[in-house]
C-alpha cells in the first residue's frame, strides 16, 4: 500500500522523536539503523526515503532533542515565576532527572559523542546551548549586549558537568552529593537571590 505525503511525514517526525531518545540512551554509534526505525515501528527499508543519511537523523534528533530539553527549562521556570532559575536547578539537579536516560539532557548524554560528530550535529548542539545560555541569561543578567554572560556559561557548566558526574558513579550518595554541591555553587555564582540549593535532592 503505497503512503500518503501527509503518512510520510508523519512517520519521519515518528522517527526523529524516537531517534531523539534512543541516540540519549545509547549514544550515537550504540544503536544501528535497523533498531532505530524498528523503535518507530518503521523498516530499515523506509529510512533512505526520509533521510539523507544516519549523519542526517542524527542532526535532526539532537535538535528534536535540544529543543525538548529548552522546553522542560520553561516549563519548570513557568511552574514558579518568582523563582524560575530556583526552579530549573531544582528540577535539572535532581536524582530524578540524572536517571532519565532517554529523555534526560542530551547535552549530558550525547555532549561527548557531539564533539567527534559532523558539522551539522554540532551546529545542531550550538543552537540547543545558545537557548539555555540565553534562558539563563535572563535569569542572572547579561554582560554586553547579546553576549552569553560568564556567569550564565559557568552555570550551565556546572549543572550539566555535575549531572554528568552523578551519573558516571554506582554510589548514590555520591551522585546526591555531586548535584547537591553544584546546586550550592550555583546559588553562590547567581546573583538572583531566588536560587537556593534544593533540600530534596
Amino acid at each position: 500500500m503505497r503512503v500518503t505525503r501527509q503518512q510520510a511525514e508523519e512517520n519521519r517526525e515518528t522517527v526523529i522523536d524516537v531517534a531523539s531518545r534512543l541516540f540519549r540512551e545509547h549514544g550515537f554509534d550504540g544503536i544501528g539503523l535497523k533498531d532505530l526505525m524498528a523503535g518507530a515501528g518503521l523498516t530499515q527499508g523506509a529510512f533512505y526515503k526520509q533521510f539523507e543519511s544516519k549523519d542526517d537523523l542524527a542532526a535532526q534528533a539532537s535538535k528534536r532533542a535540544l529543543e525538548s530539553a529548552t522546553g522542560r527549562w520553561s516549563a519548570a521556570a513557568r511552574s514558579n515565576p518568582e523563582a524560575p532559575l530556583a526552579a530549573v536547578v531544582d528540577f535539572y539537579l535532581s536524582m530524578g532527572h540524572c536517571a532519565e536516560k532517554t529523555d534526560g539532557c542530551p547535552i549530558v548524554a550525547l555532549g561527548s559523542d557531539a564533539a567527534r560528530q559532523g558539522p551539522n550535529v554540532k551546529a545542531a548542539f550550538e543552537a540547543g546551548i545558545a537557548d539555555h545560555l540565553e534562558m539563563l541569561s535572563g535569569w542572572v543578567g547579561k554582560a554586553d549586549g547579546d553576549v552569553p554572560d560568564g556567569k550564565a556559561m559557568a552555570i550551565l557548566s556546572t549543572m550539566v558537568g555535575a549531572v554528568l558526574l552523578a551519573r558516571s558513579v554506582n554510589d548514590e550518595r555520591l551522585s546526591k552529593r555531586f548535584l547537591q554541591a553544584a546546586a550550592a555553587s550555583v546559588a553562590a555564582q547567581s546573583s538572583a537571590h531566588d536560587v537556593q540549593p534544593s533540600r530534596r535532592q
